[in-house]
């Protein structure tokens, strides 16, 4: 029986661990009284003000929340980072239409630039850079899924791109559906409704990323280093 890549535990481990962390600055905000937990209805009681909706920007917006929460999205932008120059690596030789996977490497590399402004610039201290963060994240995101989704057909991967694609395309429509009614929710001011949209939009971003496993599973990534023997060049015929 043929042993499986190690690297195939590498997006599984990434959606759980981001995931978990994501929970864990919610918990720590609920529990803090800095946000409404999201089995309740957002609604004043007895004339008093109630803590905001339990979106995950505001979740992260004060300490000690906001410090895990800097650190799971730095950790998560680097991590799917690496998930998806790996990718493109993967398909480099395999996609006919080239300008398809260098799309979709782009699309990835600025979400997860936009991720980390979303982290490091918290809703309190730099709204618009924030708010740029979350449109990158959310809108290249849902772009690179997408992407993704159609070259796992095309390419069809030891024969396992087609099934391998349904998940994908039902979890990129699921994504754009979220992503359409959290804007829809906001804008009618339905915030609990609009928050709960967004960590299932949330959670299907990191489900997608898992599904990589399918096709790690069989590639071996390695990083060669070589000695170069000959005399190193001086400075000069570096730079011409």
């Amino acid at each position: 029986m043929r042993k499986c890549s190690l690297w195939t535990f590498l997006p599984p481990m990434f959606s759980i661990f981001t995931t978990t962390g994501l929970w864990v600055v919610y918990f720590i905000a609920v529990e803090d009284g800095k946000i409404t937990p999201l089995s309740s209805e957002y609604s004043r009681k007895n004339g008093s003000k109630p803590p905001p909706p339990p979106y995950i920007s505001i979740a992260g917006n004060a300490p000690p929340a906001s410090c895990i929460f800097s650190q799971v999205t730095n950790l998560a932008a680097f991590v799917g980072f690496i998930i998806g120059v790996l990718r493109y690596l993967q398909l480099k030789n395999r996609v006919q239409k080239p300008w398809l996977n260098i799309s979709s490497l782009v699309a990835l590399s600025l979400a997860c630039f936009g991720l980390t402004l979303v982290g490091n610039f918290q809703l309190a201290n730099d709204e618009k850079l924030h708010n740029i963060g979350t449109s990158m994240t959310f809108g290249l995101g849902t772009l690179f899924c997408w992407v993704q989704s159609v070259i796992t057909l095309k390419v069809n991967l030891r024969n396992e791109g087609r099934k391998a694609s349904i998940p994908r395309f039902l979890l990129s429509a699921s994504i754009t559906l979220c992503m359409l009614l959290h804007f829809s929710l906001m804008t009618q001011r339905l915030h609990m409704h609009a928050a709960r949209s967004q960590w299932a939009l949330v959670m299907f971003f990191l489900s997608f990323f898992g599904t990589f496993a399918v096709e790690f599973r069989h590639f071996h990534f390695e990083i060669v280093c070589t000695d170069n023997r000959e005399p190193p060049l001086s400075l000069s015929e570096t730079f011409s």
